[in-house]
């Protein structure tokens, strides 16, 4: 039986784990944390349930498709579109033919003019059915650029796509590579953007029992220092693994590498992205009187990006929060060098501005997440630069959304090839 490694316990690990130990390897998985996941975690108070930064699944992803059992994730989907807000205005943003109930208001809005939505139509017709390698091929340029060079207005740009894909990129300028708008663009139009009811982490905690179910070990707390292979030919040599705090080293046939990317070149040498994006998600409540009739639509912040969305997310998926309380999250870009009683008035403001038919001295602070690492940096022909899964020498093998382009789609995508490589050299 041949023995694999599996060191990081985040998405590209676990769907990597339970794929080498389906297809008969004898599979050890380390995870440094105590917990697994990785950037995909949640928090549970006992009332609330916080997600480390606002973060959502799009179901149309072929990967999450692939891998995840979608039904038993109890998923809680957002309506299509967003609430484009500004002092003393909101505007509905949708699609008419999958939010019926929001076309008069769509037709209506003042923030985005008639040809550009007749635009977004056509643009959803054009990426229809594209695959993801034909949405990255060729040469690209930046967001901004593309939505020009398509027709679309600067109000439009400003509006809605820079705070919207500020939101998705984490880069309100819209520099990052059109190629990752135009592909989370087409998933958005054919799917749905949801969380499930238990909270992100429900996602990694159901790769790791299909893991564990096909006899995969999954270790907590056990960090790996080094990842040493033994001869450069993946099928004549071993990897050795150190491990920190336990005596003597463990030697495997195979080893994959799914950490993030700094510790993925610290353990194989091998470049990895090094310009990284972070966020903060500060979540607030309410209490459950207090409607403010948004549909469960993202509030995008058309003004200034502080913050630069606010989600009901209560609204969404009633589970986050108790039956007495509405929970709200708002996300910065960046890490701001405000602390969490700045950050509440920043968002108590918001929210005062754009509902002013509301009072919000009500507002609790209840959880602040201050990301550093949410996405690595994706300027145009980004892709270029990645690492392949086969990038280290020997039978070591990269799995992560560094390998692809940043998002759970990757990740998950990623983790399937660095399985189907090792099985592929190492005749398991």
């Amino acid at each position: 039986m041949t023995d694999v490694a599996v060191v990081g316990g985040g998405l590209a690990g676990l769907v990597a784990a339970g794929r080498l130990a389906e297809a008969g390897a004898r599979v050890e998985l380390f995870e440094r944390r105590e917990t697994l996941g990785g950037r995909v975690r949640s928090t549970h108070d006992g009332r609330y349930t916080f997600d480390r930064g606002f973060q959502v699944l799009f179901t149309a992803y072929p990967a999450a498709r692939r891998e995840l059992d979608l039904d038993r994730l109890d998923l809680r989907e957002f309506p299509p579109g967003a609430i484009i807000c500004r002092p003393g205005e909101r505007s509905t943003l949708s699609d008419p033919l999958r939010d019926p109930g929001a076309a008069v208001e769509t037709l209506l809005n003042r923030d985005v003019r008639l040809a550009d939505k007749l635009r977004l139509f056509r643009l959803q017709r054009d990426l229809e059915g594209r695959s993801e390698r034909e949405l990255f091929a060729g040469e690209d340029g930046s967001i901004r650029e593309f939505l020009a060079d398509y027709g679309f207005s600067r109000a439009f740009v400003e509006n809605f796509a820079e705070p919207f894909y500020g939101g998705v990129t984490l880069d309100r300028s819209l520099g990052s590579s059109a190629a990752v708008f135009r592909y989370t663009f087409r998933c958005l139009s054919e799917g749905a953007i949801a969380v499930p009811a238990a909270g992100m982490s429900a996602i990694p905690e159901q790769l790791a029992r299909r893991a564990e179910r096909a006899d995969a070990t999954l270790h907590t707390e056990m960090p790996v220092t080094a990842v040493e292979p033994t001869a450069a030919d993946p099928r004549t040599g071993s990897v050795t693994l150190t491990l920190d705090g336990v005596s003597g080293t463990r030697t495997f046939d195979a080893c994959v590498v799914a950490t993030n990317p700094k510790a993925a070149t610290e353990l194989t040498d091998v470049a990895t992205p090094d310009e990284t994006r972070g966020c903060t998600t500060a979540y607030y409540s309410l209490p459950a009187h207090k409607d403010l009739r948004t549909g469960g639509r993202i509030l995008l912040n058309a003004a200034d990006e502080r913050p630069n969305e606010v989600v009901p997310l209560s609204a969404v998926a009633p589970e986050y929060a108790p039956e007495d309380r509405r929970l709200l999250s708002a996300t910065w870009l960046g890490i701001p060098d405000a602390d969490d009683a700045e950050l509440a008035e920043e968002a108590r403001g918001a929210l005062s501005d754009w509902f002013p038919e509301h009072r919000f001295d009500e507002l609790e602070h209840e959880h602040t997440s201050r990301v550093e690492f949410a996405q690595f940096d994706q300027p145009p022909g980004f892709r270029d630069r990645l690492p392949g899964p086969r990038e280290p020498a020997g039978p070591v093998y990269l799995a992560g959304d560094y390998t692809g382009w940043s998002s759970i789609h990757a990740a998950l995508d990623s983790g399937g090839h660095a399985a189907g490589a090792v099985l592929d050299e190492q005749g398991v």
